[in-house]
């Protein structure tokens, strides 16, 4: 252990990181502070994803077998803990999660100035599978000093102040944009902390990989049909697009980011408005994409100027390499006029 390298004794874990950030920024350390609740709650969820404490569950102890209906499942016990880290933070006055009808209204006494909208499990159903599921969050300021509502949370992408994603893949990633750039952070079991991995991350101009479920093809619209048909049977004579589609927003989405290419979830005769949620799937990860020079349109124009008009709204999105995007939009007009 005598050689620097074999422990660095200068890390940059995402508090510090966000903390210089907000230095420069001359913030009042209120974005950190919930930041640091988020990432709380999501090393709690990648513990028990990776299934920490399964031997109790099955009686290790020497307990009699607890029956899985007593156990909360992953995505309750992931929207509980969200919730609960974020409220005692005392950064949040709104909240508006996948698994709740209605937005919270956090408790007066532990109000702050934030609006957070996550997905707490995104992909659950791909939990029995082992497949990557992941965690997704936008932050939003609240934008006058009323009593804080539901209304509060309607905002357009372009207010968000921070957005990221943690994956919970082969490790546990959380990608994190205050606007200032997308930046990569591993977490490190060993201590307990993220650690910043990549620095200011771009998305490749274009990209050979598309990604969608192609099992709804007899409900695509023609400009998805054309689309894909023009990424199978190239026209120039240049090779053809790899598919890749796990069917978890997060692991589709960072992949997209990572090799470049194509993510699309759009409109279809079945899915008419599309079918990802606005304020906690399409716009943190439009922001992300966007903040790493990429684009994310629902054809008709960018995700993050959609004014929202409720809190659980679809659209259809499509994001990815600049490229690409602007190809599929080109196509998608064509069928407008």
């Amino acid at each position: 252990m005598s050689d620097r390298g074999a422990f660095d004794t200068n890390v940059v874990t995402v508090t510090r990181f966000v903390l210089e950030e907000g230095r420069k920024a001359k913030g009042t350390g209120e974005l950190t502070t919930l930041l640091n609740s988020l990432c709380t709650a999501i090393k709690a969820i990648s513990s028990a994803v990776r299934k920490a404490g399964i031997a109790n569950l099955y009686g290790i102890a020497g307990s009699t077998n607890v029956t899985g209906d007593q156990v909360k499942k992953l995505d309750v016990l992931s929207n509980d803990l969200v919730i609960n880290m974020i409220k005692s933070s005392f950064t949040s006055c709104v909240l508006v999660s996948e698994e709740d009808e209605k937005a919270i209204i956090v408790e007066p006494e532990k109000r702050g100035k934030y609006v957070v909208c996550f997905d707490p499990l995104d992909g659950s159903s791909n939990i029995d599978c082992l497949a990557s599921i992941g965690t997704i969050f936008a932050v939003y300021k609240k934008e006058n000093d009323s009593e804080p509502t539901e209304k509060d949370a309607l905002l357009p992408g372009r207010n968000i102040v921070a957005a990221g994603y943690a994956l919970y893949g082969s490790a546990t990633m959380l990608v994190l944009s205050t606007g200032q750039g997308v930046n990569c952070f591993m977490l490190d079991p060993a201590i307990g902390e993220f650690i910043l991995v990549d620095r200011d991350v771009k998305i490749k101009k274009k990209g050979k990989i598309y990604s969608l479920n192609e099992g709804y093809a007899q409900h695509f619209y023609p400009d998805i049909t054309e689309y894909l048909q023009k990424k199978k049977f190239p026209e120039d004579g240049s090779s053809p697009y790899g598919g890749r589609y796990v069917g978890s927003m997060v692991a589709d989405v960072h992949r997209t980011l990572v090799y470049g290419g194509i993510f699309l979830y759009p409109a279809n005769v079945k899915s008419p408005k599309g079918k990802l949620r606005l304020l906690y799937e399409c716009n943190p990860m439009a922001f992300i994409m966007e903040q790493a020079g990429g684009m994310a349109t629902t054809g008709a124009m960018n995700v993050l100027d959609i004014q929202p008009e409720t809190i659980h709204q679809r659209v259809p999105v499509v994001l990815g390499s600049p490229d690409d995007v602007k190809e599929y939009i080109s196509i998608y007009k064509k069928y407008t006029k």
